[in-house]
């Protein structure tokens, strides 16, 4: 019945940091649309952006920021990952490590976006 994933919504304190953080550090394309709504798209699929206090209807029943667990998949080795992110010096809690995603395993690491969701980025491993 279901194929994919077409969008999230995320909740955010501070859309300056979370739209540095998802265009800057993970590379995704900030569009506006609707009425001036925004969303941070990669590959098919996107992030639309609400900001706490002011969400759009309708909306989840409790949203709230830093309740995210995301995994991403690197259009680029993990390694290339690491380097980006240590070069601005963006924090990685955990990792690399092996994990076991959707279509078989995964090599990740995990880091925190600016409201704190646990992001974790990775290449399939063959």
């Amino acid at each position: 019945m279901i194929d994919h994933l077409d969008h999230l919504v995320l909740t955010t304190c501070d859309p300056q940091a979370c739209t540095y953080f998802y265009t800057e550090v993970l590379g995704m394309r900030l569009e506006t649309f609707g009425n001036g709504r925004q969303a941070f798209s990669f590959g098919n699929q996107k992030i639309n952006l609400h900001v706490r206090g002011h969400e759009f209807e309708p909306k989840a029943h409790l949203p709230v920021p830093g309740a995210l667990d995301l995994c991403f998949i690197a259009s680029q080795p993990l390694d290339e990952v690491i380097r980006r992110l240590q070069q601005l010096d963006w924090p990685i809690v955990e990792g690399p490590v092996m994990r076991t995603g959707a279509t078989g395993p995964i090599r990740s690491i995990y880091l925190r976006d600016p409201d704190l969701n646990l992001i974790e980025i990775s290449e399939l491993a063959v």
